[in-house]
């Protein structure tokens, strides 16, 4: 039987350049059934939802709707908080207060957890509640998905970031640091491998969390790179570990902060590039060396986003709505790949990605641990969309030295 009642969407975890998308396809979706009476976005996620802080988008004009699609970032703000069994048990309280009915959370893999506990508090008291977790993270780290939304365009970001360092490193070379973000998966960072078009073309080495990092290794690679180049452009994750899985920046400080998910805190600081650039100046001579770490730039950059990451995140937003209303059922949504290349959207058990992390495959990765495979850059390149410029270098010949010949 149809469920009658109102629907709630939050927000939680990092931003994307498209998660707005994802909000405005659930909201003009769930418009078209008569049954889903109202339609309610919570301000900043689940502290909204136990707070009661709604905002009653059934009364947004479609226009407005989609201009807010086209914007970063999440509209209904987010929240790091990981709520526990009590916090679920109080979003749910609240949730029936209201006659929620269908409960859609954009998020990432603790955004599923919160999905699954409080659809176990609807069962045990035989509440009808439809819930859905609906995918989003750059971090492209959800099991059970080929990719996620978000992640397209902050990789399109890292791409292009990179295309710049080439063109600028190429003209007064050195070595060059960037650090991606990227805490377990290393997706964001081996995207920019793309950003090599020519053979000498940076980025010349690529360090993922997935591959353990040791320091004297860091510096042979770059040692040979800069001989080979004249220049070494480097891309590195934030979440590089030591052979004991130790970060690499926690190393190095012991003051470190540790969010609501007891993690430790790898961003607003560029501690990892400097340290690193300290390393390769000190013992390999090297005097010009730089590190940037990307940091929020990589989340919701404004007219940065692949056109195929945002089809796909409206589309989840509008398929999840239809398998809730059509379906009857609850779960999270996900992306499989068919062909080359298209999508499609399945609906998996919520408990089955809930506190999981998806990492890159052994496939993708080099064997020498510092670099990609051409698999890795065939799995990426349609999410980056289309339009994508690709820079250009001088090929006109070298004119013969007359008074410094060798």
């Amino acid at each position: 039987m149809t469920l009658k009642g109102k629907v709630l969407i939050a927000q939680g975890g990092g931003p994307t350049a498209v998660i707005n998308q994802t909000l405005a396809g659930i909201v003009l979706e769930s418009r078209k059934y008569g049954e889903m009476t109202r339609t309610y976005g919570a301000i900043h996620g689940v502290e909204g939802i136990v707070n009661e802080n709604f905002l009653d988008l059934t009364q947004e004009t479609s226009h407005n709707l989609e201009q807010v699609a086209m914007t970063p970032s999440s509209a209904l703000w987010s929240t790091r908080i990981k709520p526990d069994s009590k916090y679920c048990h109080e979003i749910f309280q609240v949730l029936q207060a209201h006659d929620i009915r269908y409960f859609f959370y954009i998020g990432g893999n603790d955004s599923a957890d919160t999905v699954w506990i409080v659809s176990e508090e609807a069962k045990k008291v035989n509440y009808d509640l439809r819930t859905i977790h609906v995918p989003k993270t750059i971090d492209n780290d959800l099991v059970l998905n080929d990719h996620t939304p978000g992640y397209g365009s902050a990789a399109r970001f890292v791409v292009q970031a990179f295309m710049g360092i080439n063109l600028d490193v190429r003209a007064l070379r050195g070595v060059y640091i960037g650090v991606v973000m990227g805490r377990h998966a290393g997706f964001m960072t081996a995207a920019s491998a793309i950003a090599q078009k020519y053979p000498d073309d940076g980025p010349h080495l690529i360090y993922l969390p997935e591959r353990e990092f040791s320091m004297e290794k860091f510096l042979a690679d770059v040692k040979q790179m800069y001989d080979r180049h004249g220049m070494c452009i480097i891309a590195v994750s934030e979440g590089i570990c030591d052979a004991g899985g130790v970060p690499i920046i926690a190393t190095m400080r012991k003051d470190l902060e540790i969010d609501a998910h007891g993690n430790v805190n790898l961003s607003g600081t560029g501690a990892i590039g400097d340290l690193l650039a300290q390393q390769v100046k000190a013992r390999l001579g090297i005097s010009r060396v730089r590190s940037d770490t990307f940091g929020y730039l990589q989340r919701s950059f404004v007219d940065c986003v692949s056109d195929i990451d945002q089809h796909e995140a409206r589309e989840v937003g509008e398929r999840a709505v239809q398998m809730a209303y059509w379906n009857n059922v609850n779960g999270s949504l996900t992306i499989q790949r068919t062909g080359n290349y298209s999508v499609d959207y399945r609906l998996a058990g919520v408990e089955e990605i809930a506190a999981k992390t998806r990492v890159m495959a052994d496939e993708f990765i080099n064997k020498e641990g510092n670099h990609v495979t051409d698999a890795f850059r065939l799995y990426i390149r349609p999410l980056l969309g289309s339009g994508l410029q690709i820079p250009s270098h001088l090929r006109a010949p070298r004119v013969p030295k007359l008074l410094n010949s060798e």
